[in-house]
């Protein structure tokens, strides 16, 4: 009994997919950028702890929405080449007790959503309604379904922010946009390869939206967004003016020109989100390793010491240039 008892919390957590729970850290990027990273509020918990805690809460989330939508394409998944494999569509994992656990997952993201703001909750709710819809009927419409998941990255932002009170660039929306949907599209542009090799039949079933994507629209798609990340976060970086709540180094800005203070200094990282940029499209191009970009993430070197050096190259600038 204890055998299979394991056997089944395992195929739970797995169906929760805990390798997307990568996305959630798009939680602290508002909170990173704004230059209150380590901010101690008198009355209240640090930021960070507050941003951690409703990270935690948004993986609870999307998790229950995963298994969800793995109960919605059930019969789907089963003709499609990889998702076959899942527990939910191999049969591994009965509908009944998977339902259970994502019912459970909600509950606790209900009642945890509570201790944050009514704004917070409003995020936690369009973000459950939106991935509902996707998985329903959006996904299979072309366009509205890379619109979708570049929302959902969006909703994340916006909680991050909404936890915490804090305001953030219109440069960085739009730079947060710009890269979902490129990361989107790449998606696409992967499950098209395989759409025109050995599982075409399959893939064709299973993506229908995909019928509607040509190879030259989606090589447009590509290069619009790629070229649309960089500049975006290039035109954020020379305009950042975020104000520091804490100055501990301030004594480093009094030999230099204000020309020259951590504004300027942050289009230092530009040429990392270039690089990045350009690696993926490699991955997909040549590699055709786009259809899961968190897997991209964490299994190429290159790319993940980019991802790395740019948020350690941020982290310098803002907390200890500042």
């Amino acid at each position: 009994m204890k055998t299979l008892t394991d056997n089944i919390l395992f195929l739970i957590f797995k169906s929760a997919r805990p390798q997307q729970w990568i996305k959630n850290f798009a939680l602290y990027a508002a909170l990173v950028f704004s230059g209150f990273f380590f901010y101690n509020p008198a009355d209240d918990i640090p930021y960070f702890a507050t941003v951690t805690l409703a990270a935690i809460v948004f993986s609870i989330l999307t998790s229950s929405i995963y298994i969800i939508n793995d109960i919605i394409d059930y019969q789907a998944d089963r003709m499609h080449p990889f998702k076959k494999k899942r527990p939910i569509a191999s049969g591994k994992l009965p509908i009944p007790i998977a339902l259970f656990s994502s019912v459970v997952g909600l509950c606790i993201v209900f009642l945890s959503s509570f201790w944050f703001s009514s704004f917070f909750r409003l995020m936690i709710a369009a973000y459950f309604f939106l991935q509902l819809t996707y998985a329903t009927k959006l996904k299979h419409i072309a366009i509205l379904d890379v619109v979708s998941i570049a929302s959902g990255f969006l909703i994340r932002i916006y909680a991050g922010a909404v936890v915490v009170n804090l305001h953030m660039s219109v440069w960085f929306l739009l730079t947060v946009i710009s890269a979902s949907l490129f990361l989107a599209v790449g998606k696409r542009q992967s499950e098209r390869t395989l759409l025109n090799g050995t599982f075409a039949k399959n893939i064709g079933e299973t993506r229908i939206a995909l019928k509607r994507y040509s190879q030259r629209l989606l090589d447009q798609y590509t290069g619009m967004f790629a070229n649309a990340t960089w500049l975006s976060y290039a035109l954020f970086a020379f305009q950042d003016e975020s104000i520091r709540p804490d100055v501990k180094f301030a004594t480093f800005y009094g030999i230099l020109p204000r020309t020259l203070q951590s504004q300027k200094l942050l289009m230092l990282t530009v040429p990392f989100v270039i690089y990045g940029v350009m690696r993926y499209l490699q991955l997909v191009y040549e590699d055709n390793k786009g259809e899961s970009p968190e897997k991209i993430l964490l299994r190429d070197m290159p790319l993940l010491a980019t991802v790395l050096l740019f948020g350690l190259s941020v982290m310098t600038i803002i907390y200890v240039l500042s």
